[in-house]
């Protein structure tokens, strides 16, 4: 992939951008990962405000932990997908979200983004002092296991949800 690609924090600059993102998740129809594409951004402000200050672990609900949530971009700065880098984990997102969390917008999949997203996440977790990666996908996600495997990923113990849903569990090194 020739593009350039990099990971921002989320900004009111690109207010358009992350519509037209957002506006793509929905018109689908599919579970928006990670968590914070699925806020409300009719008070575009308030959104990316609330959204810096899970960064630094404020206003938070119990049992949430601070994250860095950070868009992916192209040159254009076209919003092609997201990231939520947990600072830390809980036993349930030992279980079942591990540190990271990402999803690419359906128009852009199958293009080799989701790789070079996780890439830079890790290399964002490692500056938060993070040295292994616990990062997770449903077992019938094909594609988002080949990613994580081609970012180093070696499989730990499955995870059985409540639903009977199977998580694989992926560590990565850093």
């Amino acid at each position: 992939m020739e593009e350039s690609l990099r990971l921002i924090k989320p900004t009111t600059a690109l207010k358009r951008q992350y519509l037209a993102f957002y506006e793509e998740w929905i018109q689908t129809g599919e579970d928006m990962i990670p968590w914070f594409i699925k806020k409300d951004p009719t008070d575009f402000e308030k959104m990316v405000a609330f959204l810096h200050d899970s960064e630094k672990g404020e206003g938070l609900p119990p049992g949430w932990v601070a994250d860095s949530p950070l868009w992916l971009v192209n040159q254009t700065n076209e919003i092609i997908g997201a990231v939520s880098i947990r600072h830390e984990l809980t036993p349930l997102l030992t279980n079942s979200g591990g540190h990271i969390g990402y999803g690419i917008k359906p128009s852009a999949r199958g293009k080799g983004y989701a790789t070079k997203l996780l890439q830079l996440a890790l290399q964002r977790a490692q500056e938060l002092g993070i040295s292994k990666a616990l990062v997770v996908c449903d077992h019938d996600n094909i594609g988002s296991e080949k990613v994580i495997r081609k970012n180093g990923g070696i499989q730990g113990k499955d995870f059985v949800e409540d639903d009977g849903n199977i998580i694989k569990r992926f560590w990565i090194t850093i």
